[in-house]
């Protein structure tokens, strides 16, 4: 069964189930670990900031006081803390499903405290880390399932291998649709390799359309104060913008290498369901190229 309007009352009870969220004090982050918290889900919060983790989990245990909560301490951005909170979430009972929701976008060029340019770093190459760390964990898992979140934004995206680090040029919009493109190619892989290894883990991607959230701080200030005003009959709130994300990662009859968006406005807005990527997405040679670089970068190798 294809999955099509997807919406947040069609998430099933996920009683028993435990999911890492990164990003999940805001935005589609948030609202994804507050429905699922509300499904009956475990549900463990990858942040930055414990302050904003703590009042996030306190917000949502307003609406459901019995919410199963943990804050992991995250920084996509620091190797270190990749390794620290895989070791955290490593020692939970289980874990079924990594939801893969934490990025940047369009900020001013900046490198990591590892030396990457932050948006190739954070929205890649801390995913691809935590996905390989957390692989042997998930494998032992009930259905597990690895969420990846892109974006249109890949359709426009190129993967510069001769200047990854942005240290030749630098575009805000270029990189991080470079990031986004990164992404599909990450899961489309990662898809080939757990089939070929026989894996009971599905990999799986995501995109919110437009939406309202934090994510679009380092827009210009005139552009947000231009659109601020008319977001509602362009753009998903931060609730219908974690749709797809749900289907993916909580939808039944999901199917590994599948890929999700909103269904109305060319994939901007609406319920969830199975869209298509750019084809470049789908390209084995760039992607097993992306792996190989990834593994050398992040120093993590997966275990298929």
């Amino acid at each position: 069964m294809t999955i099509s309007n997807f919406t947040d009352s069609d998430v099933p009870d996920q009683d028993g189930r435990v999911f890492l969220v990164t990003g999940a004090n805001s935005g589609l982050g948030y609202q994804v670990a507050k429905l699922l918290a509300g499904r009956g889900a475990r549900v463990l919060l990858g942040c930055r900031s414990a302050d904003k983790a703590e009042a996030a989990m306190a917000d949502i245990r307003t609406v459901y006081p019995e919410a199963d909560m943990r804050f992991i301490p995250l920084d996509l951005g620091d190797l270190r803390s990749v390794q620290a909170a895989a070791q955290r979430v490593s020692e939970e009972p289980r874990l079924d499903v990594l939801v893969n929701n934490a990025g940047i976008m369009m900020p001013p060029r900046e490198e990591t405290v590892d030396g990457f340019e932050s948006q190739f770093a954070v929205n890649h190459l801390g995913t691809f880390a935590l996905t390989g760390l957390l692989l042997d964990k998930l494998a032992q898992g009930r259905s597990p399932r690895v969420v990846i979140t892109s974006s249109m934004a890949h359709r426009s995206g190129a993967i510069d291998f001769d200047d990854l680090n942005a240290e030749k040029s630098y575009s805000r919009w270029g990189r991080y649709a470079m990031s986004k493109l990164a992404n599909l190619l990450h899961m489309y892989e990662l898809d080939r390799r757990l089939r070929a290894a026989d894996s009971p883990i599905l990999a799986v991607a995501c995109h919110p359309g437009v939406a309202d959230t934090e994510l679009a701080r380092h827009f210009p200030g005139f552009l947000l104060s231009v659109l601020r005003p008319v977001t509602g009959l362009f753009m998903n709130t931060a609730a219908q913008g974690a749709w797809p994300t749900l289907a993916a990662a909580a939808g039944q009859d999901v199917e590994s290498g599948q890929y999700f968006g909103p269904s109305r406005n060319n994939e901007w807005t609406g319920p969830a369901r199975e869209v298509r990527p750019r084809s470049t997405a789908k390209r084995i040679e760039p992607a097993k190229r992306l792996w190989a670089v990834s593994q050398e970068m992040t120093g993590v190798t997966y275990s298929v």
